[in-house]
């Protein structure tokens, strides 16, 4: 296969910008390297691999090759939600298990979130065909669930939903909250587009309740095909009423793409 060098320049620059390469110019000479961590992956079998190596790199706060460690496993599979559920999430779940034990102090635990939530965003920000008929608002009823709320959204946008990502809406618990939401939904999801899924994530009981009733309130008002999820501790959480309960974001994922399905059918 003859390809000229303006072709393979184009192409190069496009790996650049991905952070796959790096060009270095020596004089009129263009030199380009592989960046450091740059591996392909085969999946499943290599899912605990980078599992593994994910942790490592996050926990030794290897920014870079952490980031380049998500890219290599996006390209490298045809089921990026799993670069989620089996890569990103149990790292969350050990990185807030260290800080309980006291391992890392607050500092420490803002730069490691901020490296996950960068880390879920290359996989967001990826090009996904998406349904406009189905249709998920993300709540984080408190700062603590944020990450867990932004790696739900980059799991639905993976999978074809659209998707509106409230983030921390903690500071948004007030009586008239119910009117603020119900006013947002009149603006993203009009009559006749298919489903809408209002997923809560929060990790205490009180405040998911908040929101719940809040969400609930203004079912009572709607048309039909608006759904409530809530995830979180399911203890915690065996009172609230809503269309499902559960912990697990791949369950809370199965479960709206199961209620779409019926919906149509």
């Amino acid at each position: 296969m003859n390809i000229n060098r303006i072709t393979t320049t184009k192409y190069l620059n496009v790996f650049a910008a991905e952070g796959f390469v790096k060009q270095k110019n020596i004089g009129n000479v263009n030199l380009w390297f592989i960046e450091d961590g740059t591996e392909k992956f085969h999946f499943p079998e290599d899912f605990f691999k980078v599992k593994t190596k994910y942790l490592e790199y996050l926990t030794a706060r290897k920014e870079k090759l952490a980031y380049n460690l998500v890219r290599n496993s996006f390209h490298s599979t045809t089921q990026p939600v799993k670069i989620i559920t089996e890569i990103i999430v149990p790292a969350i779940q050990s990185v807030y298990g260290i800080f309980d034990q006291g391992k890392i102090g607050k500092s420490e635990l803002n730069f490691l979130e901020k490296i996950i939530s960068n880390s879920i965003q290359i996989v967001n920000l990826g090009n996904f065909d998406v349904d406009m008929k189905k249709n998920v608002i993300m709540i984080s009823a408190d700062y603590q669930s944020t990450l867990f709320s932004e790696a739900a959204s980059a799991s639905f946008h993976a999978d074809g939903w659209q998707v509106y990502s409230l983030g921390d809406m903690s500071s948004s618990i007030d009586v008239l909250f119910d009117l603020d939401l119900q006013k947002f939904l009149t603006k993203v999801w009009k009559s006749g587009m298919g489903i809408m899924v209002i997923v809560i994530f929060s990790s205490t009981a009180e405040s998911m309740k908040f929101f719940a009733e809040s969400v609930n309130s203004i079912k009572l008002k709607s048309r039909k095909n608006l759904y409530l999820a809530v995830c979180g501790d399911m203890k915690k959480n065996a009172e609230i009423k809503a269309d499902l309960v559960e912990e697990d974001i791949q369950a809370v994922l199965q479960w709206s793409q199961t209620t779409f399905e019926s919906s149509i059918s």
